[in-house]
């Protein structure tokens, strides 16, 4: 039987870590014990300038260390503490999938700091790393954003996957028209995991054309999830554990079953 490929496709903070990834250390450097105070600045240089928040966030950053260079964000992905799981889960589900006769590519898709994932022990795991970059000096220091994701850009990702232009600098080729059999990999081989409202433009593409969502939660805070899935932007809800037999292990596994019977099935078309 011909392979095929499939995206699974991550939101970072929250999603495939604990917290956002600037708490684990970074914001301790600069001062902050109560991480919420840096995003309480954020929140009112974005409201007195009408700003991005995420934009802000960057600006914020850089003013609090004027020496940020990019090793030291790199270095911060260190600090950068993973949910259960997800240190084995890309080797274990990668090597399921192949017995179906599907290849797996994994994205993330974050607002996050690209930087700062680079710098985790499962940066090798992605096919691409998209998420929120600076632009640097000769000598490396940070000296204007490069890249910003918010939650509508992110489905800009999406539309990428799903041609196969994954180069973020060719837009003139993400908005050819391209036929539904030539996609790269089509919606309905896609699994959207996200934890939050950031993630539901990107939650409600994936599902409506046909692709199954996974909505993320910590421990018993389950309230989110439960609203996403209600109001049908994910197609089903989990607690953050990657680990064999979990829940989230459990429906993957279904989901890659469900698409090697639909190819078998093609078989006799």
């Amino acid at each position: 039987m011909k392979k095929v490929k499939m995206a699974l496709i991550y939101d970072f903070d929250k999603t495939l870590s604990p917290k956002d990834m600037q708490e684990f250390h970074i914001l301790k450097r600069f001062g902050y014990d109560d991480p919420s105070k840096f995003w309480e600045k954020c929140s009112k240089i974005s409201n007195e300038h009408n700003m991005d928040g995420i934009l802000s966030y960057m600006l914020l950053m850089a003013k609090e260390d004027p020496d940020m260079t990019r090793d030291s964000l790199i270095e911060e992905g260190s600090y950068v503490k993973l949910y259960k799981g997800v240190d084995t889960w890309f080797k274990r589900i990668n090597e399921y999938a192949l017995e179906k006769d599907i290849i797996i590519e994994h994205y993330i898709i974050s607002s996050g700091l690209k930087d700062i994932i680079l710098g985790t022990p499962i940066a090798k795991e992605f096919k691409e790393i998209y998420a929120c970059s600076y632009y640097y000096d000769d000598d490396g220091k940070v000296k204007w954003p490069s890249r910003v994701i918010n939650y509508t850009t992110k489905t800009q990702y999406i539309f990428r996957i799903n041609k196969g232009v994954l180069d973020e600098t060719n837009d003139i080729d993400l908005n050819k028209s391209t036929r539904d059999e030539d996609k790269y990999i089509p919606y309905n081989r896609m699994i959207y995991f996200g934890d939050g409202l950031t993630d539901v433009p990107s939650m409600k593409v994936v599902a409506g054309f046909g692709g199954n969502t996974i909505a993320v939660f910590k421990d018993k805070a389950k309230d989110l999830a439960e609203e996403l899935f209600e109001n049908k932007r994910a197609t089903f809800m989990a607690k953050a554990d990657y680990s064999e037999g979990s829940k989230i292990d459990k429906i993957v596994k279904g989901i890659i079953d469900s698409i090697n019977v639909d190819m078998r099935l093609d078989d006799y078309r």
